[in-house]
């Protein structure tokens, strides 16, 4: 039988690299679930645009089509978790729905892998988009809930989490993207590997739950939250009125089925919103009508609250504002530039380019695996004979992996030429979060540290460099051209300026939450940070969707040049807006 951890000064007994065992228990089950989360994004736009003939065939789409299903289920998959939370909070608590999410993912992309019917496809994602509303909010519950007496060690027990997500990024687009693109695998075995390491993740989870003692077993007694530093200017309650729900639940309901209806009125002859008013389509004035009223129901509120809250509360929208746009722009990784890596950029290397690039894939995969199996390792030694099963079903997780990864490199030096998959320039954010990560932490800590705006300002001016990039390398591709040859070049340079345009912006998002608004208030304020984030990826599949029509009336450049201009415009106008955020802040930095 095995036995709870106390979750007071002894749950830092037991320690690995100076933090709880526990908390490398999160990062692997974590690091699991992004391998399964973006293992099945970097192959969906791929196989649902290939040819339906050939080694390798998909479903023969028009890009439009996929990237309308690829901006709902990303769109998606950041709203669900608002509700996942909730039901934790209130019923079965973190614990239970981080193990009911990872179930309803594994399921999810099991009914993936049998791709050859529409009906099981559209089931996983829906599966998906349940399950990552269950697990995605309740893992960095329990995070928090660990280091509740230890803030002090909080921020760099974040960054151990941050590390195990892009690692799993990492080996989910290198190893599925791998195994999905090969002619002598297919697309099944890819969303399938997904699914077998969501499993994994799991059961090592399952197996392992009473390392964190009373944490997340069941919700806390009690209702509001209270904010023992919250002074009094802030302190004034302002509940929801009925008349406040019934507009949520009109809003909610028209935006739900808006971005199921997207796709399906593009893929099938349904159309929900199968009307006009004058000029306006049906669907346009649905969406719009469901904006003004969200916009009024924020004017509303926020004019309730006293002035420095209120000043706060604005902050906070403008942030989330622009954070709709970073994400508009940041997610064409999944859409429209796996679509530019697929056809239009050079993968086949010969000579010496093809022994550089076998070189360095080399590196860049052992490297961060033996550093990943040592911290394994570590994790052995303190758990494995209190929690022996967990620890097994996690080395035989890794075991795979490392014939996976041995496979693929024996493969790629065999073969005589070089073939780059697309699904390969992902793993090029999570390289270089790991590697840029440090450097912009220190520069938080120091003297040097800007302010919010100005944070957002830089991320989204970096962002609009990296699209200026594939701008310029994409100039000589002819106007309406299905396929090219452009340098790779210019897709590493997109993705570190995207990288270190997230860096600026999206890590410490939800800290000037945290920051700004008071404890009783952050799950609706968390709530609207998501929905910015859904809305944003909703917008990129929508405008990733358009790249064949705009290359045909002009060229690609005009497409990446509007990803361009947009985010440094405004970039530019959120640095200018400082003086007032730092006003409207009162005194938060």
């Amino acid at each position: 039988m095995q036995t709870s951890i106390d979750t007071s000064n002894d749950f830092f007994k037991d320690k690995v690299l100076g933090h709880p065992a526990g908390l490398f228990v999160l990062f692997f089950t974590e690091m699991w679930e992004r391998f399964s989360y973006y293992g099945m994004r970097a192959l969906l736009v791929l196989f649902l645009t290939s040819s339906i003939i050939g080694d390798n065939p998909g479903w023969g789409w028009p890009r439009e089509h996929a990237l309308a299903i690829y901006g709902s289920y990303t769109g998606l998959a950041y709203l669900t978790p608002i509700l996942g939370g909730y039901i934790a909070d209130r019923f079965i608590g973190f614990r239970w729905a981080v193990i009911v999410g990872a179930f309803l993912m594994t399921l999810g992309h099991l009914s993936m892998a049998m791709e050859f019917n529409p009906v099981f496809m559209y089931i996983g994602l829906g599966l998906l988009v349940v399950g990552i509303g269950f697990f995605k909010p309740n893992m960095n519950s329990i995070v928090s809930k660990m280091y509740e007496k230890h803030p002090e060690k909080k921020d760099g027990a974040f960054t151990i989490f941050y590390m195990g997500v892009n690692s799993g990024a990492f080996l989910g687009m290198l190893l599925c993207g791998y195994i999905g693109e090969s002619e002598n695998w297919g697309w099944s075995y890819g969303f399938g590997l997904a699914g077998i390491f969501m499993f994994v993740g799991m059961l090592q989870f399952y197996f392992t739950r009473n390392i964190f003692g009373n944490i997340g077993l069941k919700p806390e007694a009690g209702g509001n939250q209270k904010d023992e530093n919250e002074s009094v200017d802030e302190a004034t309650r302002n509940p929801f009125s009925k008349f406040d729900i019934a507009i949520i639940a009109i809003i909610s309901i028209i935006g739900l089925v808006w971005i199921i209806n997207d796709p399906l009125s593009k893929i099938t002859s349904i159309n929900v919103f199968d009307f006009k008013v004058g000029n306006w389509d049906g669907s346009n004035v649905m969406i719009l009508s469901a904006l003004v009223l969200f916009i009024f129901l924020l004017v509303k509120r926020t004019s309730q609250y006293t002035p420095v809250l209120r000043g706060r509360m604005i902050s906070v929208i403008i942030l989330a504002f622009i954070t709709i746009f970073f994400w508009a722009s940041f997610e064409q990784a999944g859409g429209s530039m796996t679509i530019f890596a697929k056809d239009y950029t050079l993968r086949i290397l010969e000579g010496n380019a093809k022994v550089a690039f076998n070189i360095g894939n080399t590196l860049i995969t052992v490297i961060p695996m033996v550093i990943i199996t040592y911290v394994l390792i570590m994790l052995f030694r303190q758990t494995f004979k209190k929690y022996a099963l967990g620890n097994v079903i996690l080395a035989i997780g890794f075991v795979i992996i490392w014939v996976i990864v041995i496979y693929m490199l024996k493969n790629q030096y065999a073969d005589d030429k070089a073939e780059v998959p697309a699904t390969w320039f992902g793993v090029l954010n999570s390289l270089f979060i790991i590697s840029c990560a440090p450097l912009v932490s220190k520069i938080w800590e120091s003297k040097y540290n800007p302010s919010a705006t100005m944070k957002n300002g830089f991320g989204m001016i970096l962002l609009g460099i990296g699209f200026a990039a594939l701008a310029y390398g994409s100039s000589d591709i002819p106007s309406g051209a299905k396929v090219a040859s452009v340098s790779m070049i210019w897709l590493i340079i997109a993705y570190l300026f995207h990288t270190l345009g997230e860096l600026f912006i999206s890590p410490v998002g939800l800290s000037y939450v945290s920051k700004l608004v008071p404890a009783r208030m952050i799950g609706i304020m968390f709530g609207i940070w998501y929905l910015s984030i859904a809305i944003g990826n909703k917008i990129a599949g929508t405008m990733g969707g358009v790249i064949d029509q705009i290359t045909a009336e002009y060229s690609m450049t005009t497409f990446f040049l509007i990803f361009t201009l947009i985010p440094i415009g405004l970039g530019l106008l959120v640095m200018l807006l400082t003086p007032l955020v730092k006003k409207l802040m009162h005194g938060v930095h």
